[in-house]
Order: structure tokens, then C-alpha cells, then sequence
């Protein structure tokens, strides 16, 4: 045996004649049941089931022995694998002893220190009555309707228009260049750019010409980058109109007043704010937990954690989703510092894991079904086809079960640390940076 760090190294023997004598077993085990011309089930020669069938029971002898006698080695070795051993096969001839090599990294002794001990800073933001009434007033201007606009006047940026209009390119009428009585919300920037700039300070019963050119880029290639005149009759002018926030307007929204309406907003935004700080508070534990130990890590596991932010990176690279920082460094500065990321979450995952060992931490039936049940809820009035997909999908619910169990550990180390409380408002949880310089 050989061994560096937590890499080992076996040469693992498999005497001649055990080997023979698995294959002999497993032969009389296949005469019990096999079926030959002239001979009754469990009556025909030996030789001539090995004659028959000896290729292929040794290749599974051999496959239950190089096994059984891994299995064996490590345990004998009190190694627990961190991922699955490499074997070869070095030695295989007719009559002589079997080898083969056994590579296997070790998963690291971790002795995780005194929790009670460790310090971590808890964020608290509740929602005030200023957030509460700004969230109300977002949820007025998204119920805002029109109304015809008795003031005399120009058109304006923020009104609504009904207009009729027909386009041509050439003198020609185009496929979608005509609409009647439609409803144009002037700044909206839904139509060509400069279309509804040519619509503004104009007045009702006014014939328009407006010149546009489609995008280059336009989704309808026939028309990408032509030149068009749209005849444009301006028919109605309307203004928008916000709701009265009162308790009719509750009402749209499932509260019989507004002070419930208020109540229910608050829910939601206590909520927001718990998970936004309940981020910041697990980011502030691991780091906790990532300062204070210290111990080797399986290299394997370590390259696979990084293969896979190196596969999510190449694909967000090809999507044009990076962010100014990546692109701002080059593939080698980034690798190093990912690779880095790669061994943390490692560690933290395994010491974590050693945490849960210790405590008896493990996911039960009833966190599996809460889980499900949350993820359902993120699609209103599909609930069922939710819970039956997971309920097909035994991979997509094997998915659910590392984040939730890590959640799990985590809610248990947040009741064993010293946790130190720091009231922020909203603005302040949102802007919240551990990293930044302090002043």
C-alpha cells in the first residue's frame, strides 16, 4: 500500500485457487438450473456445463471477487471512499494469482470545534409603514385604467391615444401594418422607435404622417431596416386613472378592507425581508465555519465541484450572461480563483456532513413532502401536475434533497452559535455588503 495525503494506493491479490473454486461454485449452481438436451435439470456433467458455460460465469466470479475483496481492503484499512476506487486489472492468466491496483481517495477525520463557541451576526428588518404604503400605491398604478380626457389639449407623454393608422413601405401596404381603434400609451415605446414621439403635442381629429424606419434587427425580416410611412388618424385622447385606495380597492385583491389588504402586505414583505437576511445570516455562519477548520480534501471531489462551475461558467459565456467582473479577468485568473471556490464548498460540505453525523441529522419523509409542497406553490393552479412530477421523477426529488438537507444542518449549527442581532431598514438589508471596506 502506498499513500499520500488522503490518496491511497492498493495491490490487491486473488489466489489462484479461490478463484477456481468460486468458478467451480458458481458452475454447480448453474447445473441445478440449466437445461440440457438428454440430461434432466440438475443431471448433466460438470464438464459439460464449464464447456458451456465457464466464460461467461468467470468474468462474474471475477467481478464478485475484485469486489468483495475491495470492499474488504477497505475496511480492513478503516477507509471510508470519498468517491468510487479505480481499479485495473494487472494480472490475469490461466493458473496464476489475480492483481489488480486499487486507487481510492479517503474522505478526512473531521472533528468539528466547539459550535457554542462561534459568533454570527444575525440581520432583523421589519416592514414599516412608509414600505407598506409605497408597496399599496405599486399595486394602484398596476390597476390603473383610462378615461377619456375632457381638458382640451395636446397630446402628452403618459396619455393613451386611440388611433387608426396604415403603413406603407414603397406605396405599398404591408402584412400588420393597419390597425383600427387602438389603444397607444405614448412613452410606452411598444411601436418602431420615433413612431410615438410623432404622435405627441398633436390634438384629436389631426392626420399624421409618421416616417419610421424598422430596426435592422426587426423580428420580420421582409421588413428589417426599410423605410416606412404610417397614415395616422388621432381619434380619442384618454388619461390614465389610478384607483381610489380604499376598501373597494381591497377588494381586488381577495381583503375585505384595506387595513387587511395592509396587514397581508406586511406578511409578505416580513417574509422578503427574513429571506433576504436569512441569506446574509448562513453566508456570515459559513464563513464562520470556513475560518475555524481546517483539514485536507479529497482532490476528486474537489475537480468534480469545480468541472461543474467551469461547465455553468462555459454556458453562461456562450449565452453572453457573464457579469462586468468576469469579464473583466482573464480564464486562467478565473480558474484559480473558482478552484478555490470549489475546495471551500467542498470542505464545507463535508463538514457539514460530519455535523449532521454527530447530531442525528437527517431529511424525513415529512421535509421531503414540505419541500414538494413549496416548490408547487411557486406554480399557482398547477399544484398537481407538481406533485406528480416529483412523484414520477424519483431524480428530480433526489435533486431537492442536498439543498434541504444543508438547510436542515444550517437551521440546526443558527441554535447553537452566540447569535448577535443588528436592526437594519429595508434599504440597508438590501445594500448589505460583509466585503465591503469599512469606513
Amino acid at each position: 500500500m502506498t499513500k499520500q495525503k488522503l490518496a491511497h494506493s492498493f495491490t490487491v491479490v486473488i489466489p489462484a485457487k479461490e478463484f477456481e473454486d468460486k468458478i467451480t461454485s458458481k458452475l454447480e449452481e448453474v447445473r441445478k438450473e440449466a437445461k440440457i438436451q438428454g440430461f434432466r435439470p440438475g443431471q448433466a456433467p460438470l464438464n459439460l456445463i464449464k464447456t458451456k458455460y465457464e466464460n461467461a460465469v468467470k468474468g462474474e466470479v471475477l467481478d464478485d471477487l475484485v469486489q468483495e475483496k475491495a470492499t474488504k481492503t477497505l475496511e480492513e484499512n478503516k477507509i471510508r471512499p470519498a468517491l468510487r476506487p479505480k481499479i485495473e486489472l494487472t494480472t490475469f492468466e490461466d493458473g496464476k494469482d489475480i492483481e489488480f491496483k486499487m486507487d481510492v481517495e479517503a474522505l478526512p477525520e473531521i472533528k468539528p470545534t466547539d459550535l457554542t463557541k462561534l459568533e454570527v451576526k444575525k440581520l432583523v428588518s421589519v416592514a414599516t409603514d412608509k414600505e407598506i404604503n409605497a408597496a399599496i400605491e405599486k399595486l394602484a398604478n398596476a390597476k390603473k385604467t383610462t378615461a377619456p380626457c375632457d381638458e382640451k389639449r395636446a397630446t402628452k407623454t403618459g396619455d393613451v391615444i386611440v388611433i387608426d393608422f396604415t403603413g406603407t413601405i414603397d406605396g405599398e401596404e404591408f402584412k400588420g401594418g393597419k390597425g383600427k381603434d387602438y389603444y397607444l400609451a405614448l412613452g410606452s415605446n411598444t411601436f418602431i422607435p420615433g413612431f410615438e414621439e410623432q404622435l405627441t403635442g398633436k390634438n384629436i381629429g389631426d392626420e399624421v404622417d409618421v416616417n419610421v424606419s424598422f430596426p435592422e434587427n426587426y423580428h420580420a425580416k421582409d421588413l428589417a431596416g426599410k423605410k416606412a410611412l404610417f397614415k395616422t388618424v388621432i381619434k380619442e385622447l384618454r388619461q390614465m386613472v389610478t384607483p381610489a385606495i380604499d376598501d373597494e380597492f381591497a377588494k381586488m385583491f381577495g381583503c375585505d378592507t384595506l387595513d387587511k389588504l395592509k396587514e397581508m402586505i406586511k406578511t409578505e414583505l416580513d417574509k422578503e425581508y427574513q429571506n433576504v437576511a436569512r441569506m446574509h445570516t448562513k453566508r456570515a455562519l459559513l464563513d464562520a465555519l470556513a475560518e475555524t477548520h481546517s483539514f485536507e480534501v479529497p482532490q476528486g471531489m474537489v475537480d468534480l465541484e469545480f468541472n461543474s462551475i467551469w461547465q455553468q461558467f462555459e454556458e453562461a459565456k456562450k449565452n453572453n450572461q457573464l457579469d462586468e467582473e468576469e469579464k473583466s479577468k482573464s480564464e486562467d485568473d478565473l480558474k484559480t480563483e473558482y478552484k478555490a471556490i470549489a475546495e471551500r464548498r467542498v470542505r464545507l460540505g463535508l463538514l457539514l456532513a460530519e455535523i449532521a453525523n454527530e447530531n442525528k441529522i437527517t431529511l424525513t419523509q415529512d421535509d421531503l413532502t414540505k419541500a414538494v409542497m413549496q416548490e408547487a406553490r411557486r406554480y399557482p393552479g398547477q399544484e398537481k401536475i407538481v406533485f406528480e412530477y416529483y412523484q414520477k421523477n424519483p431524480q428530480a426529488l433526489d435533486a431537492l434533497k442536498a439543498p434541504l438537507f444543508e438547510e436542515k444542518v444550517v437551521d440546526h449549527i443558527l441554535t447553537v452559535v452566540k447569535i448577535n442581532e443588528e436592526n437594519l431598514s429595508a434599504d440597508e438589508l438590501y445594500a448589505y455588503n460583509p466585503d465591503a471596506p469599512k469606513k
